[in-house]
């Protein structure tokens, strides 16, 4: 290609994506393209990026084309592809909402984790952008145990899928859980063959926790929307609270080093994630950086 690629920047509480629009999928983004693309010294910078192909353009979303008209085509920063970011749709939305593809209000937007029912606010009353919030499924609690670990420590962690895998361990301090470069370490290797991502997690108050995670294929992110979804539903099985056996919604607030989330789970185990999302540049890639970067 050898036209510039148009591009934006975008975040949901500080988690940070590069946003390509690409309706058509006629760009070809390399697992190398995109990692150089989310360099934060050599490139643009992002946790990861966000692909917008129509559901019809691309091969692993044509079947859910009469429910969604909207693919997210999302990748790691490292050029991996995931199955889902919760904060990567709502910032996926903020995208469509800017551009004019869709107004205020529902819109359904389809993932690799299934298609994910979103709303977007009106603005507030100081006219800033309206929060959004997303619909994200079920959450799916394998049985065994788990363990992480850093250095000498080691806590046992609450295995949930939220179409992505998580390990979530409550510590005393979120300093313990280190610089968090690495992937922790966890056990048994058989629970997470393609990887996890760890969340350690501290109380701060009645339904009000805080954490700190290791997202697979990034590193500590400023927030992980699934993962906030995670901690929610790994603190109320421990406090007791199962919507499905109570009969009436939970709610946590989940404060993150990038910002607040407000999870939401329902009676019928489906879970409601709010908060912020943000564009903040857009701009042109040169294409022949992009070529060599990415050989």
């Amino acid at each position: 290609m050898s036209t510039p690629i148009a591009f934006l920047k975008g975040h949901g509480a500080e988690n940070d994506f590069v946003i390509v629009p690409d309706a058509d999928n006629a760009i070809e983004l390399s697992p190398a393209a995109v990692a150089a693309l989310c360099d934060r010294r050599a490139g643009i910078g992002g946790d990861g990026l966000l692909h917008v192909v129509r559901s019809a353009a691309h091969p692993e979303a044509r079947h859910l084309v009469d429910e969604a008209e909207w693919f997210m085509d999302y990748r790691n920063g490292d050029g991996s592809i995931a199955e889902m970011c919760g904060n990567g749709v709502r910032v996926f939305a903020r995208y469509l909402q800017h551009a004019g593809l869709v107004g205020e209000g529902d819109l359904a937007v389809a993932t690799r984790g299934g298609v994910k029912r979103v709303h977007i606010a009106k603005p507030t009353s100081s006219g800033g952008d309206g929060d959004i919030t997303v619909g994200m499924g079920r959450a799916v609690l394998p049985e065994g145990e788990v363990t992480v670990s850093v250095a000498d420590r080691h806590w046992p962690a609450r295995n949930v899928n939220m179409g992505n895998p998580h390990a979530v361990a409550f510590v005393d301090d979120l300093a313990h859980a280190g610089h968090l470069y690495e992937p922790p370490p966890f056990s048994p290797q058989s629970a997470y063959p393609d990887g996890v991502n760890v969340e350690f997690v501290v109380d701060r108050g009645p339904r009000h926790v805080a954490m700190r995670v290791h997202e697979r294929g990034a590193g500590e992110t400023r927030a992980c929307g699934t993962g906030a979804c995670a901690v929610a539903v790994a603190a109320a099985r421990r406090d007791g609270l199962d919507p499905a056996e109570t009969g009436a919604p939970v709610t946590y607030t989940v404060d993150l080093p990038g910002g607040r989330l407000v999870i939401t789970e329902r009676p019928d185990g489906e879970i409601e994630m709010t908060g912020p999302a943000v564009i903040v540049a857009e701009g042109e890639i040169d294409p022949r950086w992009l070529a060599s970067a990415a050989r």
